[in-house]
């Protein structure tokens, strides 16, 4: 008997059936630009072993007009459908099913070679788009045609026609985008022309017998977006134009409403996959923020949809579904939707990875293998690169222990599990402990390590941390200043005004840790939507709420400030950096660059700006929050390597900087696959 009977009900399409209803959705990792074609295999064949019932490709160009960047992947020549025939060879000889995405990104295009409905340049592309004309349009439609027939020529299963976040058909649809008044623009029967004419010719060009995915956006969370009605009406159309499954788009990437970063409530979105339940007869799959079989079986269970996609949680685990289908949910190895190693990392342009899992995207680089010779494996301290090296070194046959001062695991993770919108680094931290157990470390926990607990073993992992560095400001040793680990860990009481000095991400985190208060949004879904905005798509076009966010009012006045004379946060995360900006600007968080500390007295931050030190005034603070920074605490391996040992010192411990998880893990994690 299992837990979740209807995540893995199979489900029939008629002329195939999915093993069950979990779709791993589309994710861009940017290794098909490798060229790597069995890296990418063994990517998805990875997945395929999970048990995932269907998975769909990064998107793949149709064009080169229509790639997100110059030189996207795409199916252009019988040499790429003779490299994609590697991928699916793969992915069904590890008894799998895989569709390939075809994304035509429109004026989302990195490319001065771009087109689009009309020529309206993007807010997240330097380059005006080519208003198409008919030639050009049927072009388009063409291209996407051929590109399905020749996803069927290279393996796959299927197709998924890219139609939501704003891309190029998205983009006809709505009168934001689309200002024609010939028959591809005006009225909405001639604005979705487009997507339905690109459906009819995909299904014509593949035959019946092949699965056919059009993503349709539910809610653009933009000005002018299309309403529910409309939503409908192109539903049915695209059931009739020959889809055999609808899944669901949240959001354009230009919104102003985050939809899948850590601070967005799971499942936050599929209340409006809902009301297209029993609107169409295909099967409607929901997504966005679903990242246990717990809440996907949930979603499910209540009518919400017939199946659930899950990209980033097959990143973090590719055994996701087998895991739950063996009675081992809590070994899954959970996606925090931090976006550090995946989204960041493909809008930089580099490989998509995960910060929870570093193998992901690397599964013929980083292995994991047996160890030729069992050893005895000391790690010092329980942060997530100790954590990640103890595992991994246990995996491998090694007996590890591991010596932690806390009287817990987790190390800076503890901190990060307390900042609103960070909730979900509570199941990371869980999963550490299971998985600690599972693989039988020896836990050493309340006990600072010294050198003569440490001696007798084959190799020293030294994973110390770091401790806050102090500013040198006059007065910081005064009552009223703490440091973030006086308010994150030990709660220390914080008054009504404050003034936090440092503005990298744990200054905001400490700023929104005090402005929220008890209040969390990420746990509650009504408030959350509330004070971003979203509204009911069937009251409001697009889903927003015509007067926009309704914060509630801040728990204390917050004064954010640092040294650096430029915009505060711009330094945060390339993906969710302006949702922490977003969030404190909401909640009235007064935030300073170009600041030279004075002094700090009882009455509060006596400051000056520039070289000249000029416009003193005094920031009136209760309490003043020292964010400046972290020095590494590496004491033991010094002492150790001061009587002859050769200590292996990894994260914080090596290099202090930010609460930067993703490297501690990663260093961790490679470090112990190779002892």
């Amino acid at each position: 008997m299992t837990d979740y009977p209807q995540l893995l009900a199979p489900l029939d399409l008629g002329f195939t059936t999915l093993k069950n209803r979990v779709l791993m959705g589309s994710m861009h990792t940017g290794l098909e630009e490798t060229r790597d074609w069995p890296r990418v295999a063994a990517f998805y064949a990875a997945r395929a072993r999970g048990d995932v019932g269907l998975m769909v490709t990064g998107g793949m160009a149709p064009n080169r007009e229509g790639g997100v960047f110059p030189g996207a992947a795409g199916l252009f020549s019988d040499q790429d459908i003779a490299n994609h025939r590697v991928v699916t060879d793969a992915v069904h000889a590890a008894g799998g099913k895989i569709a390939m995405q075809i994304l035509h990104a429109g004026r989302y295009a990195y490319s001065p070679e771009c087109v689009a409905p009309s020529a309206i340049k993007s807010p997240i592309s330097p380059f005006v788009p080519k208003e198409l004309d008919e030639a050009g349009i049927e072009k388009q439609i063409s291209d996407m045609a051929t590109a399905a027939e020749r996803a069927r020529a290279a393996g796959y299963d299927g197709v998924e026609v890219m139609g939501s976040e704003g891309y190029f058909l998205n983009q006809f649809l709505v009168t934001h985008t689309n200002k024609r008044t010939d028959r591809w623009g005006g009225s909405y029967e001639n604005r979705m022309r487009l997507p339905l004419e690109v459906l009819k010719r995909v299904r014509g060009a593949v035959g019946e017998d092949f699965i056919v995915i059009y993503r349709l956006s539910m809610i653009d969370l933009v000005p002018d977006g299309s309403t529910f009605d409309e939503v409908v009406t192109l539903a049915r159309a695209v059931e009739r134009a020959g889809a055999s499954i609808i899944n669901t788009g949240i959001g354009w990437h230009e919104a102003r409403i985050p939809t899948i970063a850590t601070s967005v409530p799971r499942a936050a979105f599929t209340w409006v996959t809902k009301k297209l339940m029993g609107k169409v007869s295909i099967p409607v799959i929901t997504s966005n923020r679903i990242n246990h079989p717990a809440v996907a079986e949930a979603v499910l269970k209540s009518g919400a949809a017939d199946m659930v996609s899950m990209a980033r949680p097959f990143l973090a685990d590719a055994d996701f579904v087998a895991k739950a289908a063996s009675g081992r949910a809590a070994e899954i190895a959970p996606c925090i939707a931090c976006n550090q190693a995946c989204l960041d990392h493909t809008f930089s342009g580099k490989i998509s990875t995960c910060l929870v899992n570093p193998r992901a995207a690397y599964e013929t680089e980083l292995l994991i293998t047996p160890a030729p010779k069992a050893k005895n494996i000391a790690v010092v301290g329980a942060g997530p690169a100790g954590l990640s090296a103890a595992l991994t070194a246990a995996a491998r046959g090694h007996h590890v222990t591991l010596f932690e001062a806390d009287s817990r695991i987790g190390g800076q993770l503890n901190m990060a599990k307390e900042v609103p919108g960070k909730e979900e680094f509570r199941g990371l931290v869980e999963w550490f402990e299971t998985m600690l157990e599972r693989t039988g470390v020896e836990q050493k926990l309340g006990h600072r390590a010294s050198a003569d607990d440490l001696s007798g073993f084959d190799d020293i992992i030294i994973a110390t941390g770091v401790v806050p560095r102090m500013p040198d400001i006059p007065g910081q040793g005064g009552a009223n200043v703490l440091t973030y680990i006086d308010v994150l860990r030990d709660r220390a009481p914080v008054g009504a005004r404050v003034v936090i000095i440092g503005a990298g991400g744990i200054g905001f985190d400490v700023a929104e840790y005090l402005v929220e208060g008890d209040s969390h949004p990420t746990e509650d879904l009504q408030l959350w939507l509330h004070e971003w905005g979203v509204a009911d798509p069937e009251l409001q076009r697009g889903g927003l709420n015509p007067q926009g966010p309704h914060p509630t009012p801040p728990a204390r006045k917050v004064t954010l400030l640092q040294r650096k004379a430029e915009k505060p946060g711009r330094r945060l995360g390339k993906t969710t950096g302006w949702i922490h900006r977003a969030t404190l600007k909401m909640k009235g968080v007064d935030m300073r660059g170009g600041v030279n500390y004075e002094r700090i007295d009882e009455q509060g931050v006596h400051v000056s700006f520039g070289e000249n030190h000029a416009e003193a005034q005094l920031i009136e603070a209760d309490t003043v929050v020292l964010c400046t920074g972290q020095l590494s605490q590496r004491a033991l391996a010094d002492s150790l390597q001061a009587i002859g040992y050769k200590p292996h010192v990894i994260g914080g411990a090596e290099i202090a900087a930010e609460l930067d998880a993703k490297r501690a893990i990663d260093q961790g994690t490679r470090l112990a696959a190779g002892l």
